[in-house]
């Protein structure tokens, strides 16, 4: 039984969403991150990198503070306002691929994290966990959703197609061409219903916000700890996420990027591949495979086609099934020696929506030895994974929607 409960959110006025709303700060470069604060006083960058400010660089716990005054100015300024009345908001993105994404922001419960009603695919960093919970404690907020999905549900559904016949509260287009729609359900009626609907859902499933989740937990953990009058409805109870039904999310793959053959020779290196792949060179016209447990590989100037050889390999869980995972335990570690998926420098990781142009060019500009492209996993193998209790390889999937930060903020 799944709890998801309305909340009163901060975000910014209409007139200025579409100029506060950033994507995560480390998917942008130096360059435009300075950019954009250069040029654009409302960025919420000005909040999450607060030594802007003072042109210096600004890490632990000073910037932790830092980005709590940074934010506080923001709500004293009036960029951001906090509703007066708990509620759910209807949130739709549309990118420029024409691909629709429409579901529900609330709040959803830390103890259905610890009780695996909401289930995760992925493992996370122990570290990352304390450092971002750390974070969480110091600044009092969180402003980009974890994003969860759950099986297709006609009354939800009607509901969200219903509340965006309405007048949006916000609409606006980012530089990436992707616009961006929120409407406020703050109905108590709609909003029990709401609740109703996902109390009969069993489970939901991370599908992007591992690291954010967890940290949110930890957050729980703590507050509850501390609190001798505990009672399980302050805020630290829950974290804000963006629930969308299994049909709209969209999943592509990693391809594998690596710099050397392991000392291997061109040739000893095909040789080792055959005892588990039937091998096909493709010569020089782009290569890429349209089943599961294929891969391509782009070496020496040439598309090969690699076909698992099914006799050599046991499919004892859910696991052995991804082909992020095949590819590691067949090829990655004990040919090339890529033992640690996360930390080892000699494999970078390109999604799939750039992955045969980006292969090619990296792999004949001499920086790789190697490259491995493979089709998307699905929404049922991740949750099939998550039922079983076990975890995809690190860059397993690239999950769309990508969601914005400073859009709407939950305080704890």
């Amino acid at each position: 039984m799944a709890k998801v409960v309305p909340f009163k959110a901060v975000k910014p006025t209409r007139a200025i969403v579409g100029l506060v709303a950033a994507r995560p700060y480390d998917s942008y470069t130096i360059d435009e991150r300075e950019s954009r604060m250069d040029y654009n006083p409302y960025s919420f960058l000005h909040i999450v990198n607060p030594g802007y400010k003072y042109d210096k660089i600004i890490t632990g716990d000073l910037r932790y503070k830092l980005v709590r005054n940074r934010y506080m100015e923001f709500k004293e300024d009036g960029v951001f306002k906090q509703e007066t009345e708990p509620s759910f908001y209807v949130y739709k993105i549309v990118n420029r691929h024409g691909q629709v994404f429409s579901g529900i922001i609330a709040a959803t419960s830390a103890e259905d994290y610890e009780k695996d009603v909401i289930k995760k695919h992925e493992d996370t960093i122990a570290k990352r966990e304390e450092i971002f919970k750390s974070y969480l404690q110091t600044v009092g907020f969180n402003a980009e959703p974890v994003l969860l999905t759950y099986p297709d549900n006609d009354i939800i559904a009607d509901i969200i197609k219903e509340t965006q016949k309405g007048y949006a509260e916000f609409e606006f287009t980012m530089t990436y061409r992707d616009t961006h729609y929120l409407w406020k359900i703050d109905s108590a009626n709609t909003i029990t219903t709401i609740q109703r609907e996902f109390e009969k859902m069993s489970t939901l499933y991370i599908a992007d916000g591992h690291h954010r989740s967890a940290s949110s937990y930890l957050l729980y953990k703590d507050e509850k700890a501390k609190n001798p009058n505990h009672s399980g409805k302050e805020s630290y109870n829950y974290f804000m996420s963006y629930l969308i039904p299994e049909s709209d999310l969209v999943i592509h793959e990693f391809s594998r990027l690596v710099k050397d053959l392991n000392g291997l020779t061109k040739e000893e290196f095909l040789i080792q591949l055959d005892a588990m792949y039937r091998i096909e060179n493709r010569g020089i016209m782009p290569y890429h495979p349209s089943k599961q447990h294929h891969f391509s590989m782009y070496l020496d100037g040439e598309y090969y086609s690699l076909y698992l050889r099914k006799a050599r390999y046991k499919f004892n869980t859910a696991l052995d099934h991804l082909d992020a995972q095949l590819l590691y335990k067949t090829i990655l570690a004990p040919i090339l020696g890529i033992k640690d998926l996360r930390n080892d420098n000699r494999i970078e990781y390109v999604n799939g929506r750039h992955e045969i142009v980006t292969i090619k060019t990296s792999v004949d500009s001499g920086d790789f030895e190697v490259g491995f492209g493979m089709i998307p996993a699905t929404v049922n193998q991740m949750k099939h994974i998550a039922d079983e209790g076990l975890k995809m390889p690190p860059k397993s999937t690239y999950i769309l929607p990508k969601l914005r930060s400073g859009i709407t903020i939950y305080e704890f």
